[in-house]
């Protein structure tokens, strides 16, 4: 079935519809999740949360744009609010109070998996894990960031700051 066909599907509320728009987008909405929350069965409750939104709100996908990236940003979305909820961004810090970054070997993460490196992200605190994948990942900016966590422009870039550093102190410890 084609993606226009699914889409249409889903909107009439046709089971097979969305059975295969699960089965065709599942993996990769699990892994937006998985960056965000490092728990696994915390990331399946998103994940169907995501796809409950994602079918109720069929009818506001304008078919302007990717439709993987309209589902992306509800799966974001739901993420974020989970976090929001769980009051992840506790260990912030001011950029005046972080140790300067050292450029690492560039060698070193060119010979690691990407596997590898999203577990070292995966293993970082919620509220830097959370800025780090807005930021590095999405593409959003501090401003975006700030609004959408209800936090501060200097927060936000702490939080991605000392979860550069911790990412970088890691990958040095691993090789």
């Amino acid at each position: 079935m084609a993606e226009a066909q699914l889409i249409e599907g889903c909107r009439k509320g046709e089971r097979l519809a969305q059975k295969q728009l699960y089965e065709t987008y599942s993996r990769k909405m699990m892994g937006v999740c998985l960056r965000y929350v490092n728990d696994r069965e915390t990331a399946r409750d998103l994940l169907q949360d995501g796809f409950v939104k994602v079918f109720t709100s069929m009818d506001s996908y304008s078919g302007a744009g990717s439709f993987e990236g309209w589902m992306r940003k509800i799966f974001v979305n739901c993420a974020l609010e989970y976090l929001r909820k769980s009051d992840v961004l506790r260990e912030s810090t001011d950029l005046d109070n972080t140790a300067e970054l050292v450029q690492p070997d560039s060698s070193v993460i060119s010979n690691m998996s990407a596997a590898e490196l999203m577990k070292l992200v995966q293993e970082l605190p919620a509220g830097f894990r959370t800025v780090f994948n807005l930021f590095a990942i999405e593409g959003y900016s501090h401003k975006e960031i700030s609004d959408m966590l209800n936090i501060t422009e200097s927060t936000s870039r702490s939080q991605f700051t000392r979860a550069k550093q911790m990412l970088q102190k890691r990958i040095n410890a691993l090789y």
